[in-house]
């Protein structure tokens, strides 16, 4: 396993709490440009010949009121979210391609969000965009790349403890779970299970799909 994050010293660390349950190695790198994911996939190559399951998993949010939401915004988020997705995957193909085998492709999962799916409650324009543009990415790569052998698939989770949405949840908590139809806040094993679905042998007959993962709430509050 790989991973990868700007932060050097957060990744190195990440790495090595997961090395406890296998081999886990830290390849810091910003895929917020496409010369960081070319570097990243080149990185990766010199040490595997083979990318059985690529992760896009790194997010940049940025909140602010309608007037005044800066241009620099969506030029940041969408670097990260979106065109990252898209550089990275590209740069990792050949050994996605080379792990491809007849009834066992390469996997691309990529994390989207259900604000890309509903309108969000707070004004998060780049955001929500961001993740619409990444599930239908994934559908289009997920078309091209099936008769190579990849899949393609988006997870979508909903409200889950975490960096990005620890300040709202501080602020918001109780209103998250009473709009939440299984009344609760996310844990990392749905996530986990869903990963590994996507990432198993089960999930192999599976391309183009994005998997909402969040209580039900964007699943039961209407169209």
């Amino acid at each position: 396993v790989y991973i990868s994050s700007r932060k050097a010293d957060a990744c190195r660390k990440a790495a090595e709490e997961l090395s406890a349950l296998g081999s886990c190695t830290a390849i810091p790198a910003d895929v917020g440009t496409e010369a960081g994911c070319r570097a990243l996939a080149e990185a990766v190559a010199e040490r595997e010949p083979e990318l059985h399951i690529l992760v896009n998993n790194a997010g940049a949010n940025w909140g602010a009121p309608l007037e005044e939401y800066p241009d620099s915004a969506w030029d940041k988020v969408l670097a990260v979210n979106v065109k990252g997705v898209f550089h990275l995957t590209r740069a990792c193909l050949p050994m996605l391609r080379a792990a491809a085998r007849p009834g066992d492709p390469a996997r691309v999962i990529n994390i989207g969000s259900i604000d890309g799916i509903k309108a969000p409650v707070l004004e998060t324009y780049a955001y929500s965009s961001s993740k619409a543009a990444v599930h239908h990415l994934t559908r289009v790569l997920a078309q091209r790349l099936a008769r190579e052998g990849i899949t393609v698939n988006a997870v979508a989770p909903g409200p889950f403890e975490s960096k990005m949405m620890a300040a709202t949840l501080e602020r918001f908590r109780d209103a998250i779970v009473k709009s939440c139809p299984l009344g609760r806040i996310g844990e990392p094993e749905d996530m986990a299970g869903v990963a590994i679905y996507l990432a198993s042998r089960a999930g192999a007959y599976l391309t183009g799909a994005v998997i909402p993962v969040d209580g039900g709430i964007s699943t039961t509050h209407g169209p």
